[in-house]
């Protein structure tokens, strides 16, 4: 026999008397023949609060039909109370009830159906099978929503026969009894979920965020009271950068798009001075390398990291006549080899017939090659063949 579910009729009720009929894990998860506790469920996390004096940890919807709830403590059986964590619940019952509206307007104005919702700690998103949707849209459909919660349009619950219920937002694939949750003149939906009992309770509603998921388009939103404490926050946030910037809030947008201007302009510049400093030590490199018995000056230094830099460097020493560098870097390990054009050494050849002995990867020119080395072994030859060793 399943669990009777108070919260398919009442959502408001905290306080239950409930009748422990069996019990597992020592009396840490117990059945009970009637309870208020929602178990997770179609995108809503389940209740918290207390059972027997214990806490409850988990609410878990067993495939027999009942309410499985997980404690903290054993209880033993027998008559037990429960009480539900109210804050915790209220807030689901505002996000679901504003996923209901949420989904009926876009289905309403722009025909987008709801694939899947889900309901986070901070933020609740639906799934909408939709390539794409547009801000003017998104402003739409979060007003419509808004309109629609200030008329206080009333949120109703019903049971109807699978066979012959009409008017379902989303037909459902259930049969026998369905629970209706019904929003006047809005939505009407098949749902076992927690939910207010005017639309006025889920106001604001807020859409924060999309992004394309799945080739789906997926809606981040809130409402109720996380609406407000998210606004707030916001502002705060607001505040505090006006103030730091010594800019008013309404022209924080044109102050941070300057400020990524010069930004991007100051790195601009980094970069040029950074070059022409690396030039200048890869030809100051050349003029302090003495010259082989062959005529060719041959570098050879070691780096964290091969970066521009250090590219430019080598470029600027093999730039010299009768040169070649070989600058090797540790994270992640690889080598770079610049020559120049009358070395006679052909820098491309030389590092992939190399790399091909070892495993490694790369490539270049006669002039500039890079690649990734397995292991020391490989630096070493390499070295030999360009006459470092």
């Amino acid at each position: 026999m399943g669990t009777e579910r108070i919260y398919y009729v009442d959502a408001y009720l905290t306080e239950f008397e409930g009748k422990i009929v069996d019990s597992a894990d020592g009396g840490r998860r117990v059945f009970l023949d009637r309870s208020a506790f929602y178990p997770a469920s179609g995108g809503q996390p389940f209740d918290l609060g207390q059972l027997g004096g214990q806490t409850i940890v988990g609410v878990v919807d067993e495939d027999d039909g009942r309410v499985a709830h997980v404690l903290t403590g054993s209880v033993p059986d027998g008559p037990v109370k429960g009480q539900i964590d109210w804050v915790r619940r209220y807030d689901h019952m505002q996000q679901h009830t504003g996923q209901h509206l949420l989904s009926a307007v876009l289905m309403e104005l722009f025909e987008l159906p709801t694939l899947s919702f889900h309901m986070g700690d901070e933020v609740s998103t639906i799934e909408l099978g939709a390539k794409e949707i547009s801000e003017q849209q998104i402003e739409t459909a979060e007003t419509r929503a808004n309109d629609l919660a200030r008329s206080g349009r009333s949120v109703s619950i019903s049971f109807e026969d699978a066979a012959t219920v009409e008017g379902l937002r989303k037909q459902s694939q259930r049969a026998g009894t369905l629970r209706i949750v019904e929003i006047e003149g809005v939505d009407k939906s098949a749902c076992g979920g927690t939910h207010v009992r005017s639309l006025a309770e889920t106001l604001p509603l807020q859409i924060r965020r999309i992004e394309k998921v799945r080739g789906n388009i997926r809606l981040e939103f809130v409402c109720g009271g996380r609406a407000i404490r998210r606004a707030k926050q916001d502002f705060k946030i607001l505040q505090e950068l006006a103030r730091r910037t010594a800019s008013a809030p309404d022209k924080l947008p044109e102050f941070v798009a300057s400020l990524k201007d010069r930004a991007s302009e100051a790195e601009k510049e980094r970069l040029r001075l950074a070059t022409e400093l690396a030039q200048r030590q890869g030809r100051e490199e050349y003029a302090a390398t003495a010259t082989s018995a062959d005529g060719v000056r041959r570098a050879q230094w070691q780096v964290e990291r091969i970066d521009e830099a250090e590219r430019s460097k080598a470029l600027a020493f093999a730039a010299c006549p009768k040169s070649v560098a070989l600058v090797i870097g540790k994270q992640p390990a690889g080598v770079l080899i610049a020559s120049s054009t009358d070395s006679g050494i052909d820098a491309g050849a030389v590092l992939k017939q190399t790399l091909a002995e070892f495993g490694g990867r790369g490539g270049g020119s006669a002039t500039l090659a890079q690649g990734s080395v397995p292991d020391g072994a490989c630096i070493s030859v390499l070295a030999g063949k360009l006459g470092l060793r």
